[in-house]
């Protein structure tokens, strides 16, 4: 099990607290004042009541290049007039007129952490690439984020050309950059020639050597041709990018620190929609806003042969005891307990697909009194026994779930999961 600590605001002044959140409202600048409609995405405006203010401030650079970036998105963005013109290329391959807009497409894939890293990736090579980013979005995606950029969409049309066939865009797919590569169809010196309407990057697991030419700098040169990159991942490829000559500098002067990459993009891009902002915020209030301290415990079991239920267990109660979350019971009493302190001073946030971690917890401390005479609740606000790809509702709860651990003060989280990178949010 891995710990991630954050700092606690239990000894900041009320104002001093009040006074910081504030100021905070549009995220030290990452958030655009151009959204006309607040209500449209309450979480966007009102999250910071439920977080500890950031310690990592957003660069100067970075925060101009957003703006520029959204300029250029509501010019491009979907229905506008260069977006058509440019989709006309998608018609005629050979026409040689110039566009000013290109885009990347992202295609939805695996469940829902990848595609929150994945989304955020794409959006950085857009970033950097002056490319603008669309967004496919499946039935099982709707009414999870709000949009990101104002006054327009993120979304890819329904009626983009290539959507019914995105099924069929995997290594093999006979218009892949790896595959065009291998075939020495295409080389550095080849796009103008071509003129390549679109060009499929297949950046996910199973990818081979060819299809990793896309983070050499020489296929950079042959992509910025290229108006249409159509994406599919479930790798978080940002660290890839910074290992680039054509990026590396502009990185850094956007991410000062590299490790704030995810951090600063996740805090702008996504944001609850008024549905899942709900489910969020009134668990928050019914279970979690009292206590003193707030306790994550994500626990995400991939393979339950190879990680069986009490080994995963014993580790999660190694590492409480070890840092000192949790208090110890008193397992020869089962009464009332003497202390006078009968507030809950613990509440622990469990998120899991199964049940039995919860149960374990919870009839801990309900069946025996604590030596310090601490109170714990443990809470668990869904447990679906499996993974269900391709279901808005589970997606739904697993979003709310992701946002309530990220507003503990400290976590417990399994190390494989792709949750960790939001939970640093």
């Amino acid at each position: 099990m891995s710990l991630l600590k954050f700092p606690s605001s239990r000894n900041q002044s009320s104002t001093a607290s009040t006074r910081s959140v504030a100021k905070d409202k549009f995220q030290g600048g990452l958030i655009s004042p151009g959204f006309h409609e607040e209500s449209s995405c309450i979480s966007r405006y009102t999250s910071y009541f439920y977080h500890k203010t950031s310690p990592h401030k957003p660069s100067n650079f970075l925060i101009s290049k957003l703006r520029k970036y959204e300029k250029l998105h509501k010019l491009c963005g979907p229905n506008s007039k260069p977006n058509k013109e440019t989709l006309e290329r998608l018609h005629s391959p050979n026409n040689s007129s110039s566009t000013e807009c290109k885009y990347v497409v992202w295609i939805a894939y695996s469940g829902l952490g990848n595609r929150i890293l994945t989304i955020a990736s794409a959006f950085l090579y857009a970033l950097l690439t002056n490319r603008i980013l669309l967004i496919e979005q499946k039935p099982d995606m709707v009414d999870l984020f709000c949009e990101p950029f104002p006054n327009t969409s993120w979304l890819l049309p329904m009626n983009f050309p290539f959507r019914k066939n995105f099924s069929s865009f995997d290594q093999e797919y006979e218009n892949s950059h790896g595959n065009l590569l291998k075939k020495n169809v295409i080389n550095s010196f080849s796009s103008k020639e071509l003129k390549l309407s679109s060009l499929y990057l297949h950046l996910a697991h199973d990818y081979d050597d060819h299809d990793k030419l896309f983070f050499c700098d020489e296929n950079q040169f042959l992509l910025r041709e290229v108006p249409w990159l159509i994406m599919r991942t479930d790798n978080y490829f940002v660290p890839s990018l910074f290992l680039m000559q054509s990026f590396d500098q502009e990185l850094i002067k956007l991410f000062p620190n590299k490790e704030t990459v995810f951090h600063h993009l996740g805090r702008y891009l996504f944001h609850p929609s008024n549905q899942v902002w709900g489910l969020i915020t009134r668990y928050y209030q019914a279970y979690l806003s009292k206590a003193d301290e707030k306790i994550g415990l994500q626990i995400r079991v991939i393979d339950t042969v190879k990680s069986p239920f009490q080994s995963v267990m014993d580790q999660i109660l190694a590492c409480t005891k070890k840092e000192n979350l949790l208090p110890e019971i008193e397992p020869e009493k089962t009464g009332f307990s003497s202390h006078e302190n009968q507030k809950i001073s613990k509440a622990v946030l469990i998120t899991s697909l199964y049940s039995g971690y919860f149960e374990k917890i919870k009839n801990k401390y309900w069946t025996h009194p604590t030596v310090n005479g601490e109170v714990v609740g443990v809470y668990q606000p869904s447990n679906e026994e499996q993974q269900k790809f391709e279901n808005n509702m589970h997606n739904m709860k697993a979003w709310a779930e992701i946002n309530l651990l990220s507003m503990c003060d400290v976590l417990v989280t399994s190390g494989w999961s792709t949750l960790v990178m939001w939970l640093k949010v």
